[in-house]
């Protein structure tokens, strides 16, 4: 007795087999970007009333010069490590400078703990800035940026802290978007947050 074979079972079989290898290879990141490169932000840091480095910010909304009382408004830098590396951790062919990551660009919006987040009421508005750092695979690299404007200070609710009772203050998160390409030209992403207290510190 001949045995029948039937082939179209086995090509089914074929291509579930690799549906199933492709969807478990791939992740959301892949899909979203289709760069083989990961953005990571290993860290954001900025400064105390005092000038020292922490993972987070005091933020003077008016600052006075005590030897002549003379008043100015300063922006607020912050500084992020970043690091680029590969989705698949040990490429078959390696890598080469397309793998690289030119960041380009930031937004930075505020959160507040409550809730309470309308921008120019509860929180200073989102902003977009500008930024030029290229992060080679495999290296850390670091770049300074505004993550408070000057006329941040000069609108509400920042510029209400001026004239408010000592110990006035108003606590957010300061959530910063990185974007940029890898040298490939495909899109990348990466996030990192920072708390930030703004009061009039009375320096």
């Amino acid at each position: 007795m001949t045995q029948q074979r039937h082939p179209q079972r086995f090509i089914g079989a074929a291509i579930l087999l690799a549906a199933a290898f492709w969807m478990t290879s791939c992740n959301s990141l892949e899909n979203e970007t289709q760069s083989a490169s990961l953005l990571t932000v290993e860290s954001i840091t900025g400064l105390d009333t005092a000038g020292g480095e922490g993972n987070f910010i005091q933020s003077d909304v008016l600052y006075v010069d005590t030897a002549t009382g003379a008043t100015a408004v300063r922006a607020d830098s912050a500084t992020v490590i970043f690091r680029a590396s590969t989705l698949d951790p040990a490429p078959i062919l390696g890598t080469s400078q397309y793998n690289d990551i030119q960041v380009t660009r930031y937004v930075v919006t505020y959160i507040r703990a409550d809730g309470r987040n309308v921008q120019g009421i509860d929180v200073p508005y989102s902003f977009e800035g500008g930024l030029s750092v290229v992060v080679r695979i495999g290296v850390s690299a670091a770049a300074s940026f505004i993550i408070v404007r000057d006329v941040a200070k000069q609108e509400p609710p920042l510029f209400n802290l001026r004239a408010g009772f000592p110990g006035d203050l108003l606590n957010v998160t300061a959530r910063v978007d990185f974007y940029g390409r890898d040298l490939a030209n495909k899109t990348v992403k990466a996030t990192g947050m920072i708390p930030i207290t703004f009061a009039n510190y009375g320096n």
